[in-house]
């Protein structure tokens, strides 16, 4: 027997419930699978930023005792966060970006270099006066007064690692949020007395 919708009264098709659970279903659905892929981005943000910090650390350990080159400890970073990485995203050169500024001493950290003769007007570098050149350019720098790379003996070491990749879900883009995300860690350490501690002072 063929079934003939016309053949049954308005009312009942009204009530009819056949196939509503299928439309709830779809109803659901979106929102739902919006929900799990939102929250696996952010675990994995959350994943990523703990291994990187312990990869930064881990690293800043073994440059503090001396022996490797600023561009080793660099590879040893890069190679341990890679291992976590999205394999789309491993042969990135521009995932990971690592910076290594160093100082004389920790209150020189995101400050200028120190003035060590100080003449008048006091308070102020000038001319005559003499300073600590940490950076090595010959001129004083009253904002960025630390080196790049490791440094030496006793110098605290800075380490700044940005990691960018794409995010594993396009969930962000239905918010407007960036398709990628970013995560930072940093760290400051003591290098071990391994030798004497050099500082340049500079009169001009």
């Amino acid at each position: 027997m063929i079934y003939d919708p016309r053949s049954r009264p308005v009312a009942a098709l009204v009530r009819d419930r056949d196939g509503a659970t299928i439309v709830e279903f779809a109803l659901i659905l979106i929102p739902f699978l919006t929900l799990i892929m939102g929250a696996l981005d952010v675990g994995y943000q959350l994943y990523l930023r703990a291994l990187t910090t312990g990869a930064v650390e881990r690293a800043a350990r073994t440059a503090a005792v001396g022996g490797l080159t600023s561009a080793q400890i660099t590879d040893m970073i890069t190679a341990e966060v890679r291992t976590i990485l999205p394999n789309s995203e491993r042969d990135n050169p521009q995932a990971i970006q690592v910076a290594k500024t160093n100082y004389y001493n920790f209150s020189n950290v995101g400050g200028g270099e120190r003035i060590t003769g100080d003449t008048a007007p006091v308070g102020q570098y000038n001319a005559t006066d003499c300073y600590e050149d940490r950076n090595g350019n010959g001129r004083f720098d009253a904002t960025s007064g630390g080196a790049t790379g490791l440094g030496g003996a006793d110098d605290i070491v800075y380490y700044d690692v940005t990691v960018t990749i794409t995010r594993l879900f396009p969930v962000a883009a239905l918010f407007g949020a960036s398709s990628t995300m970013t995560v930072g860690t940093k760290t400051l350490i003591r290098n071990q007395p391994f030798g004497q501690q050099v500082v340049t002072v500079r009169c001009t």
